[in-house]
């Protein structure tokens, strides 16, 4: 019925993967729950990141695995870009039942599809209704940020909101920002018959270590992507055959079919007047103290609006929190150390805690960096996946960070998301037994590295050996 009041413990506002994780465990521990979604059930996650990427990337690595190699015969994939695209839309259905309305109602929700904004510091209007809650909890999102590059508003251009929608293969994408989203679709693309260009303002995957982001760059160029670093878009103009040109600053340019803009993203707070709800927020997102709560003590937020990163995973872990926090009325406070990222190239690369440059500001002589190639790891031998490495930074003989550049790095970073989570130490790892052979022997030798001058450097251990050797019969 439309004005209708409406009383509740917890008001959602976003159905994204973090509001659909609080929603969910909200209503199952027994709140009463409104979850307010403006647009699709299950977020950019689902809809234009995450899911589709993954898609799109698998059917890129289909493409490139017909080049043969273990004593088979490599053959030209016939690409059918279309076909692809209906793949990515195959998995987005597949799993859009799981977020969807429905299931949400199913288990007692109360769903408004509408754009939510506050009227004071305890209501919210959506869809006609006014919503009185104990709780809201503004999980929103994030949008693509689209740079003031000249030209740009006047040029067409693609995001992660739109690429995934073409039906043509691109003869020529590129690529504006080298980060995690650029990068990826920058490969996908590249093994799906297009020629490819990236133009980076810095460094490519510049976030990460880089060491270990150079080898995945290096792989990329191997791949024929054309990639400038330390090249900002000057300015891009729309050509008259359709295509686009970008101008860099040494007086070139660069002329494509398509452009993809990928540098970054933005929170979407505009449409919720957080004002008038007494929330603080600025460029980040909404300003949320330890406990993710905002200035109004009613009003928590959580995922890429809450501004500590732009992660499903995270955004799921914060649900968590703020869960025991609203409901338990327990002191939970969210953490950041022990969340890992991935980047979903071929190769992966990953990292929790911190890389050697943050380590060593932070713990100086007392740091211990070790390295295990992927190349001494009889498995990466046997798939010919030898290129990489794991890197770890040890201080007090606990991992403060570790960083993996190779073939299923997503993976292989859980072990140590998960030492850093409970304060491990490095022998938890050493003293793991693993079934021979897998890649994830390659974490065990990187902890075993770290012991190796403790245990074969040491004279007094030898003296001691030869000592009882001596004696023992």
């Amino acid at each position: 019925m439309s004005g209708e009041r409406i009383d509740t413990d917890l008001c959602v506002i976003g159905g994204g993967s973090g509001g659909l994780a609080l929603a969910a465990g909200a209503v199952q521990m027994g709140a009463r729950v409104v979850l307010v979604e403006g647009h699709k059930m299950g977020g950019d996650c689902l809809n234009y990141g995450c899911v589709p990427s993954k898609a799109l990337l698998a059917a890129g690595k289909a493409a490139h695995a017909m080049e043969g190699g273990f004593g088979v015969a490599g053959v030209a994939a016939q690409v059918d870009f279309a076909a692809a695209k209906d793949h990515v839309d195959s998995v987005i259905a597949a799993i859009a039942p799981h977020d969807s309305v429905e299931r949400f109602e199913g288990l007692g929700v109360r769903v408004i599809q509408d754009w939510a904004r506050f009227t004071s510091p305890r209501e919210v209007t959506a869809g006609g209704h006014v919503i009185r809650a104990r709780r809201f909890v503004v999980a929103t999102g994030s949008s693509p940020f689209v740079p003031p590059i000249p030209g740009l508003n006047e040029t067409p251009y693609l995001t992660n909101e739109t690429v995934f929608g073409l039906r043509e293969r691109p003869d020529h994408l590129i690529v504006i920002g080298g980060g995690p989203i650029g990068m990826e679709m920058a490969q996908a693309h590249r093994r799906l018959g297009c020629r490819v260009s990236v133009v980076e303002g810095a460094h490519a995957l510049g976030r990460d270590d880089p060491e270990l982001a150079g080898i995945v760059v290096a792989r990329l160029r191997a791949e024929g992507i054309d990639i400038h670093e330390q090249t900002p878009a000057e300015s891009v103009r729309a050509c008259e055959d359709g295509g686009v040109e970008v101008a860099l600053p040494d007086g070139r340019a660069l002329q494509g079919s398509h452009l993809l803009v990928a540098v970054g993203r933005k929170p979407n707070t505009d449409r919720l007047d957080l004002d008038t709800a007494g929330v603080a927020s600025d460029r980040g997102g909404v300003r949320v103290d330890a406990r993710l709560r905002s200035t109004n003590r009613r009003v928590y937020a959580i995922g890429d609006v809450a501004g500590q990163g732009q992660f499903t995973h995270l955004a799921g872990y914060q649900a968590g929190v703020v869960i025991r926090s609203i409901l338990l009325g327990l002191p939970a406070k969210a953490r950041g150390a022990h969340i890992p990222r991935a980047t979903y190239t071929d190769p992966e690369l990953a990292q929790v805690g911190l890389t050697e440059a943050e380590a060593r500001e932070a713990f100086g002589d007392k740091l211990t960096v070790v390295r295990f190639p992927y190349a001494d790891n009889d498995r990466a031998q046997a798939e010919g996946r030898t290129e990489g490495m794991v890197k770890v930074m040890v201080a007090r003989g606990r991992p403060v960070g570790a960083g993996i550049a190779g073939a299923q790095a997503g993976d292989l970073i859980g072990p140590w998301a998960m030492a850093m989570a409970n304060g491990l130490k490095m022998s938890a790892l050493a003293n793991t037994v693993l079934p021979y052979p897998v890649l994830g022997e390659i974490n065990k030798r990187a902890a075993g590295a770290y012991f190796s001058p403790k245990l074969f450097d040491n004279p007094v251990l030898k003296r001691v050996v030869r000592a009882v050797q001596a004696v023992v019969p």
